[in-house]
């Protein structure tokens, strides 16, 4: 095993250089200046909201609250990807809260979809936990979903806290893994434990987790490999160095992030649902959430997983992950 903080060799300055000169393209193609997280956010969900705001639009123009203005709704609810038992919950509440309220035109009922969808959303703040312990965050998800990026920008965070944080580069199978990850810990100013390509990812996790102890750290990130939800044998290794963790320091607050990527809608779900019967998920990470008319799914999966959403990135900017706000997301498909 190694340890190591900034490149040191040409080769690798090179290498850094030409990943930097990439990223700063892709930032500045992601990022006007200036531009608050909640701007990028709507500006992001444009696709979401042209679609979902003018289907309500067209269902609150009907004249009365009836049977086929809640059956338009719920449909209009289920094609923005909110997911069938979020939908029905809405749907309940909003028919609730017409009958209490004694509501006769539809475009009343405007405001009360709206709370019950943040609802739906709320994040408690106790969910954070990890920001004040002492704390291990295991970052899982298939190929392609932004997990090593995701790793970094939090590193990044935390740093930004006063909180000392330690990287594990457990992704020993995808090439180039541990440089890609390099690049993010030189960049938030944090050290890394990596290894060779093709090692064991549990022996990193395993130094990883006695590097935390022996040198204070609050906050231990571990980026795992992209792992399809359907090969058992790398499930297995997730669960192997699940245990290792619960082993080595049974003290430390325990997180495991799934990364999704918000774009595939539908199939988040399910990848989030595989996951979760071989290490249980204590948080969502949504990617991706700029230019996809999937939004939605943010919405299914804390409700049907009743795992709440912690962080959504809208773009590749390192200030692009923040935590989840319910109320500003619903906004920003709204208006």
């Amino acid at each position: 095993m190694w340890f190591f903080g900034k490149k040191n060799t040409e080769e690798k300055n090179t290498e850094e250089k030409n990943t930097e000169e990439k990223n700063t393209e892709e930032q500045n193609n992601a990022e006007e200046p200036g531009k608050g997280f909640f701007a990028r956010l709507k500006e992001g969900l444009t696709k979401t909201r042209d679609s979902f705001a003018k289907s309500l639009s067209n269902a609150f123009t009907a004249s009365e609250i009836d049977d086929d203005f809640y059956e338009e709704l719920e449909e209009i609810l289920i094609m923005a990807d909110i997911g069938v038992t979020a939908t029905e919950s809405i749907i309940d509440d909003l028919k609730a809260r017409v009958k209490k309220d004694h509501l006769k035109k539809t475009e009343e009922c405007r405001d009360i979809l709206k709370e019950s969808i943040k609802a739906q959303m709320k994040v408690e703040e106790t969910e954070y936990r990890f920001e004040s312990e002492k704390s291990i965050i295991m970052v899982i998800g298939v190929n392609g979903v932004g997990k090593t990026t995701t790793v970094g920008k939090l590193a990044s965070k935390f740093k930004a806290q006063g909180k000392k944080v330690l990287i594990a580069a457990a992704d020993t199978f995808r090439a180039a893994a541990s440089e890609q990850l390099e690049v993010w810990a030189d960049r938030a100013g944090v050290p890394i434990v990596g290894s060779t390509g093709g090692a064991d990812p549990a022996s990193v996790v395993f130094d990883a987790v006695s590097a935390c102890k022996a040198r204070g750290v609050d906050i231990l990130l571990i980026d795992t490999a992209g792992r399809l939800h359907n090969k058992k044998n790398l499930m297995e290794e997730l669960r192997k160095m699940d245990k290792i963790i619960s082993r080595e320091f049974p003290d430390a607050h325990r997180e495991n992030l799934i990364v999704l990527d918000g774009t595939t809608g539908q199939n988040a779900l399910i990848q989030a649902k595989e996951f979760s019967e071989v290490a249980p998920l204590t948080g969502i990470v949504l990617t991706k959430m700029d230019g996809t008319a999937k939004g939605g799914i943010a919405v299914a999966i804390q409700s049907e997983l009743d795992i709440p959403v912690k962080y959504i990135g809208v773009g590749e900017h390192i200030d692009d992950l923040q935590k989840f706000d319910p109320d500003a997301f619903v906004e920003a498909i709204f208006n």
